[in-house]
């Protein structure tokens, strides 16, 4: 009988977890999985800001890491990273948007047919529960992950308002936004339940799965490097995160999920990446692959905010659903369509409190600009320097100017103006585009959807660092599955195309060769 193959993987978020659960169901692999921060094995074991999908759990469960928006912004930003098994997806939105077709047809046009929106479409199936369309040949009823939406008798205020807005407007109303070809004003779908976040940790790592006798779960670790023999992946040094004795645990296959931006440190500590990095780090070089590294993509977002009136404070909530809704719309610089989002926030968070302001926020889904993840040390414990260039590029500036006048329309019809007044910035500001377009710069932040870092692409394609299964190049038995394989950004929230990156290279893995 032969020896199953050890696979470890480093990281358990949303494309850990999935990883994890498909890999070890046939037994034929010994799975560990590696995350830096805790694990609660039991829904009933939860901490509460992860059960908690109404708000982002910014604090307890982060990396602490922040960044710099904008050249014009010169005190950093937090740049929140979920720290805990489920990764981002523990602590994030619960916004499942898929993107639109063409963001993975442009995969597909780059030498990666398996990328193709055919390919992923099944794998999206797979991954889902859609609790409202699962009946519909777009969506799955099976999946790991329910989804559904928000019903008009859901709806907070300002959260009903914007749909009516909307619909002033002339915009379409949307009853699914994943659905192939819509567009228009409608309820996010979203991975919350009853107002509780289900993350990829609760939708894959399920009892059953975890009581699998081949894969082993180990929180609390640090990885330190890949270990190599030439430029063969043998292992991993690990540490535990509260600091000890290093130890190196043996590996057929690496696979690195850490994320857009752990995912880059990993590789550059374990010798593999762009000469001059290496160089900064004074690392043994494994081997030099100029493609790591060399770009972060993210989105950018830029919002006004509005005081409720007075007498509709009363209705105000401390504890409403951040988001609830969303415009997705075609910018009129690009000649996609829906490549932009605008969704009304039903209140403030700032510094970790809840404030009595609401707002329209915008995020441009196919930016230009691109941002700078720099390591100083390989210290496992070190922080990157992020600068993420934000809205330097004026393509990128026009589309955010552009839908900060469409929110200020939106914040100017009945429905709006009568919950909430102006507040930030300005009219005079939002009433002349170079005024805006100056303000644009000074007011934005990140969707937090890093991702790019370790793109993939053709043998034949000089920007790509991995092979289309994400095997990274110049070494063997070392893979990347997380958001660092974008080639380009999709123009929607990434956490679900994380999760299909995830269940489309384990159906490589798995598929028996032909």
């Amino acid at each position: 009988m032969s020896t199953p193959e050890r696979v470890i993987i480093i990281g358990a978020g949303s494309a850990g977890c999935v990883l994890a659960a498909r890999l070890s169901a046939s037994g034929d692999r010994e799975v560990l999985l590696v995350e830096a921060g805790p694990d609660y094995p039991t829904p009933s074991s939860l901490a509460p800001d992860l059960a908690d999908g109404r708000e982002n759990s910014v604090k307890r469960h982060d990396w602490g890491y922040d960044h710099r928006p904008t050249t014009t912004v010169k005190v950093p930003f937090p740049f929140p990273r979920g720290r805990v098994v489920g990764g981002s997806s523990a602590v994030n939105t619960c916004i499942a948007l898929r993107g639109q077709p063409w963001d993975y047809e442009e995969w597909a046009s780059r030498g990666m047919p398996e990328w193709s929106w055919a390919h992923c479409l099944r794998n999206f199936k797979r991954l889902e529960r859609d609790l409202d369309f699962g009946d519909h040949p777009d969506h799955g009823n099976d999946g790991p992950l329910p989804i559904r939406r928000h019903p008009r008798s859901e709806l907070v205020g300002w959260q009903a308002a914007f749909l009516d807005a909307a619909d002033r407007l002339g915009f379409p109303a949307c009853e699914d936004s994943n659905r192939t070809g819509s567009w228009g004003a409608g309820p996010h779908a979203m991975n919350k339940i009853d107002g509780r976040r289900i993350s990829a940790a609760e939708a894959w790592l399920t009892p059953d799965v975890r009581a699998r006798t081949n894969l082993t779960i180990q929180a609390d670790t640090l990885v330190r490097r890949v270990v190599f023999r030439g430029t063969q992946a043998v292992g991993v040094e690990l540490e535990p995160s509260a600091g000890g004795k290093a130890v190196t645990v043996d590996a057929d296959e690496v696979i690195l999920s850490a994320g857009a931006v752990n995912t880059p440190g990993v590789l550059l500590r374990s010798g593999v990446g762009p000469r001059h990095q290496l160089s900064t780090l004074n690392v043994d070089v494994v081997a030099y692959n100029e493609a790591v590294n060399q770009q972060l993509l993210d989105h950018p977002g830029v919002a006004i905010f509005m005081r409720p009136r007075f007498r509709t404070l009363p209705s105000f909530r401390v504890n409403a659903p951040l988001i609830q809704n969303a415009l997705r719309y075609g910018s009129k610089a690009n000649n996609y369509n829906n490549d932009m989002l605008l969704q009304p926030g039903s209140r403030l968070i700032y510094m970790h409190h809840t404030v009595p302001f609401v707002s329209l926020m915008t995020a441009i889904g196919k930016p230009r600009g691109t941002g700078v993840l720099r390591y100083s040390s390989a210290d496992p414990r070190s922080r990157p320097v992020i600068t993420s260039n934000f809205l330097e590029n004026p393509h990128d500036r026009g589309m955010a100017v552009e839908a900060m006048m469409l929110a200020t329309e939106l914040a100017a019809t009945p429905p709006m103006r009568r919950i909430a007044t102006h507040f930030w910035p300005s009219r005079r500001v939002l009433t002349n585009t170079r005024r805006t377009d100056k303000w644009v710069r000074t007011a934005c932040d990140s969707g937090y959807h890093p991702s790019g870092t370790v793109p993939m692409g053709a043998d034949d394609d000089a920007s790509a660092a991995t092979d289309p299964q994400g095997r990274v190049r110049g070494v063997t038995g070392l893979r990347v599955v997380d958001a660092s394989l974008m080639p380009t950004i999709p123009s929607s929230n990434i956490h679900l195309a994380t999760l299909m990156i995830a269940e489309r290279i384990a159906e490589m893995m798995t598929a028996a060769p032909t």
